[in-house]
């Protein structure tokens, strides 16, 4: 009984101490540890936020010495809660805030938050910020918002609401700053936006809003910045903005607006930047524009406006920023544009411009940025135009002739140096010991002699250089071409270039070397394995001699090597057939003796990478067996007779189903075929008549979205594609599809050429025999293989992203175009196959432009920043193995943690496994990729590089 009574009184003592604890404990540090509870808090920000065991003693609140706590002077009132950038994340329920009666700042931002927003914030009526920008709070904006009678700022950008905007936040009288951007928002812009009695600031961008844009909005005559743009309206720019009068910044960028653009803007005097970029306006520029003095950033590219640039724009003093291209303008660029003291952008390619560039163009000291190119402009480039410390100048596809101005020799701040396709001649007068800062020079195309610049190797940041087409130039390769440090393509095409090749001596970072149609000799340098970077070797039509080295069979990433035309001599290397990313070969018209080895990679490159040369035997050419001459026997002419006789029926038998083939299918024009070069040399009648055996029949492709298997009569097995094409679009649909069928990258679908008449078109291509990623998503793999997929697809990518000129989007990235060769590495197919689909309704995206139209074709990147959010949701299937089949919903209604940690059981790794580290920073990488706005997202080149530092060893 004693033990009893002891035992009683202990459990009393600690009872009665608890309540104490609870009691002493202050209502704002007790609101706020229930606010821990519900936080996903990973990193440990609120680690302090903690109570000692003796609570809050005295009248000071003890959470106001808490990280993001703020008190008023006396501490005994908490007046802001600042959680902003914590890595935290979870719902809140917002039953806590009805004790911070008198909080007035309010900031979550850049965190992980997600579900509803809770409506218990709207009862803090002392609240004047409130910041929930760069969270993940979902579903729509709740009721109630007009309950923060005093609140100032509103900032909820970048979240993920739905529905429509919140109407009531017209009803707060002193808000003066609105951000609802970058979230799904639908629906029109509330007529009673137009309401708002103190706002200066107010940014919709980003949504999915539509209707037309009220001219109520011009109402607001005390908003400085508006951005609506990033959206799809309906109808044209309201005139009644023009009322906007202390209006400085206007923002409707990429909206779908149409007609022309109202004069009455110029009556926003106070106007500093106007961007309407990326719409349908029609009509030309309003030559009133030259009366809004202030204005210092101009942006209408994009568009279908006409006519010619305004003289009044000669006025624009504090212009800083002229954007006029990709539309249909013409006419002379005014020479007042010139003389203009604070440009420093001058933007106005792909337009129908024409006569010459202002002399003065430069002077000013100012200008930074100048692309021209894509228009019909002559005359010489102006002669200061790089007086001011240019970073890039652009002026290629014009018909600029004369010499280069020397002046650009002492423009040490050049980045990028573009004017191919000019009439551009004299020496070139570059020199890149005083440029260090140049890193793309592209000289091709013109008339420059007087050879390479010998101090090419002196560029440390150079990565591109092309001089190729320029007939006339001469010389040689400068001796240390290949040390240049950052160097990766080296295009010297079609130059007249004599001599030997340098030595290859720090090459590490060179991936192209195009020298085809030279009159280069001797014989490739020894240490070319130094070269480990290198993908593609054009050294075609020239007097190259000696042996192929064998070191080019063991560099890891060459993809391309043609040798064809010219003297060299030997075997080919056996040692070419273990190579993974080989893709074309051509040692085609040489002195080439032996057999070619056995390796299927050989096959497949067809007769034409091997003709010309007697000595050479082996599949595809003559069989290397030596035998005696039947034909010229006299014991066997019967059995000449018979295999001639053999032979003409066989001919008769063949030439029968091809003409029931052609009977049955209809005449529709001469078939044609196209095979790229150095790959197995098909014929049209090969492609139809592996249609004409009875078991490929019934796999014909029905329509353009199907794809067969067809075996050719040479015993290849190929895909076949199907693409039914309007005949006046065929000559674009041809050219198209010899551009894609260039692109070779061991991850990338390899396409051996297409047959075509005036209708149709059945595009070839390697037959993977291992299906595809969606029906193999499920299968269980460890992680390593794991990653080596996800870098396979990323590197397929970032080639037609960033290898390819122009850029080459995907288009139709899912898991089903992502098909295994025998050795299970991935290749991306149905590249750029949208194009070809949008041929067959006579549209003509810009994305397909044969001809580059400048540095920033809007609608390309566009496609490359949806290819990217693809990459993203792939990734993330393969983390999960195809359990997370809605990445974007799972992405908005779960927090990342929870996400993480699902991918941590999916792959089965404990809490000390070294891989864990990997997986989160791949999984960052595929969030990354997915950011609701496209310019928030990696370019794939970034990606690949975040995704390459985790394991060295992945090749």
């Amino acid at each position: 009984m004693e033990i009893f009574h002891c035992l009683y009184f202990r459990i009393l003592l600690t009872f009665t101490f608890i309540v104490s604890v609870v009691v002493a404990t202050n209502p704002y540090s007790e609101a706020l540890l229930s606010l821990k509870s519900e936080l996903i808090d990973d990193s440990n920000s609120l680690d302090d936020w903690s109570v000692p065991p003796g609570g809050d003693t005295g009248e000071k609140v003890q959470a106001c010495s808490w990280s993001g706590v703020r008190c008023n002077k006396n501490s005994t009132v908490v007046i802001a809660l600042d959680l902003s950038m914590k890595n935290l994340g979870g719902e809140l329920s917002g039953k806590q805030f009805s004790v911070f009666t008198e909080l007035v700042d309010l900031n979550f931002s850049y965190n992980s938050f997600s579900g509803q927003l809770p409506v218990g914030i709207f009862n803090l009526t002392n609240l004047k910020i409130l910041d929930i920008s760069r969270n993940n709070f979902s579903g729509q904006f709740p009721e109630g918002v007009s309950g923060l009678r005093n609140l100032v700022v509103l900032d909820a950008f970048s979240n993920s609401f739905s529905g429509p905007l919140p109407v009531e936040v017209s009803q707060l009288d002193h808000l003066k700053i609105l951000n609802l951007a970058g979230s799904y928002f639908d629906g029109p812009i509330p007529s009673e936006y137009g309401s708002f009695k103190s706002l200066e600031f107010i940014h919709l961008a980003g949504n999915f809003l539509g209707g037309t844009i009220p001219p109520e909005l011009g109402q607001l005559k005390t908003v400085t910045h508006m951005e609506i743009g990033y959206n799809s309206y309906e109808g044209s720019v309201p005139w009644q903005l023009s009322n906007m009068s202390e209006l400085q910044y206007l923002d409707i960028a990429s909206a779908n607006l149409s007609g022309p653009i109202p004069k009455q803007l110029s009556n926003l005097t106070k106007l500093e930047s106007l961007f309407l970029f990326r719409n349908q306006l029609t009509g030309s520029v309003p030559w009133e524009f030259g009366k809004i003095v202030p204005l210092a950033s101009l942006d209408l590219s994009d568009n279908h406006l006409s006519g010619p640039i305004p003289e009044s724009f000669a006025e624009l003093k504090n212009l800083k920023l002229l954007s006029l291209m990709y539309n249909e303008m013409n006419g002379t660029v005014p020479q007042g544009i010139g003389q203009l003291p604070s440009l420093e952008t001058f933007l106005v390619w792909n337009n129908f411009f024409s006569g010459s560039l202002p002399r003065d163009l430069g002077r000013n000291l100012k200008l930074k940025w100048v692309d021209v190119s894509t228009n019909n402009f002559i005359g010489s480039i102006p002669p200061d135009i790089c007086a001011g410390g240019l970073v890039k100048l652009i002026l290629f596809s014009n018909n600029f002739s004369g010499r280069l101005s020397p002046s650009i020799s002492n423009c040490s701040s050049l980045v990028r140096l573009r004017i191919e396709d000019n009439s551009l001649s004299g020496e070139i007068p570059l020199k890149f010991s005083q440029l260090p800062d140049i890193t793309y020079v592209d000289l091709s195309g013109n008339k420059f002699s007087g050879g390479i610049p010998t101090d090419i190797s002196q560029a440390s940041s150079l990565r591109y250089f092309n001089i190729s087409n320029n007939p006339g130039l001469g010389g040689m390769i400068p001796a240390k071409t290949w040390s240049s440090p950052l160097l990766q393509n080296f295009s010297a095409s079609a130059c007249n270039i004599s001599g030997n090749l340098p030595p290859f001596h720090s090459c590490k970072s060179v991936s192209v070397i195009e020298l085809h149609t030279n009159n280069l000799a001797g014989s490739i340098p020894g240490r070319v394995s130094d070269c480990q970077a290198l993908r593609k070797m054009d050294l075609a039509f020239n007097k190259f001699t000696g042996h192929i080295p064998e070191d080019l069979a063991s560099l890891p990433d060459l993809s391309v090597l043609d040798l064809s035309h010219n003297n060299f001599s030997g075997p080919i290397p056996a040692k070419f057939g273990a190579s993974s990313s080989l893709v074309l070969l051509n040692v085609s018209f040489n002195d080439i003796s032996g057999s070619i080895p056995s390796n299927n990679v050989f096959r497949l490159m067809g007769s034409n990478a091997y003709e010309g040369n007697p000595k050479l035997c082996g599949a595809p050419l003559k069989p290397c067996s030596a035998s005696i001459a039947i034909f010229g026997s006299k014991g066997t002419r019967k059995l000449t007779w018979v295999l001639l006789l053999c032979a003409v029926l066989i001919v008769l038998i063949v030439a029968s189903i091809l003409g029931i083939f052609y009977f049955r299918r209809g005449s529709k024009g001469q078939w044609k075929m196209v095979s790229f070069s150095g790959l197995p040399r098909f014929t049209a009648n090969d492609v139809l008549r592996s249609f004409s055996s009875t078991e490929s029949m019934e796999a014909v492709p029905v329509d353009s979205s199907s794809v067969c298997k067809a075996v050719l009569p040479t015993g290849i097995t190929v895909s076949v594609k199907k693409i039914e094409l309007e005949t006046k679009r065929m000559k674009e649909a041809t050219e198209f599809m010899t551009r894609l069928g260039v692109a070779r990258h061991k991850n990338l679908i390899r396409l051996l050429g297409f047959c075509y008449n005036k209708q149709l078109a059945y595009v070839l291509h390697d037959y993977q025999p291992n299906g595809n990623l969606a029906e193999k998503i499920t299968l269980k793999r460890d992680w390593v293989t794991k990653y080596k997929l996800v870098i396979g697809i990323a590197r397929g990518l970032c080639f037609l992203h960033h290898d390819c000129y122009p850029a080459i989007p995907h288009g139709d990235l899912k898991m089903s175009n992502i098909l295994f060769d025998e050795n299970m590495e991935p290749h991306l197919a149905e590249f750029g196959f949208k194009y070809l689909a949008e041929m067959t309704k006579g549209s003509s995206p810009a994305t397909i432009s044969m001809r580059e139209t400048g540095e920033l074709n809007s609608a390309i990147t566009e496609e490359l920043c949806m290819d990217t959010y693809k990459f993203g949701e792939i990734v993330l299937e393969i983390l999960t193995n195809g359990r997370l089949a809605n990445a974007r919903g799972s992405i908005q209604s779960k927090p990342k943690e929870v996400l993480l940690r699902e991918i941590y059981s999916e792959n089965q790794t404990g809490s000390a496994d070294a891989k864990r580290e990997e997986i989160k920073q791949v999984f960052e990488v595929a969030l990354l990729c997915m950011r609701s706005r496209p310019s928030d997202r990696p370019c794939m080149e970034d990606a690949l590089k975040l995704l390459s530092g985790l394991k060295s060893q992945v090749n």
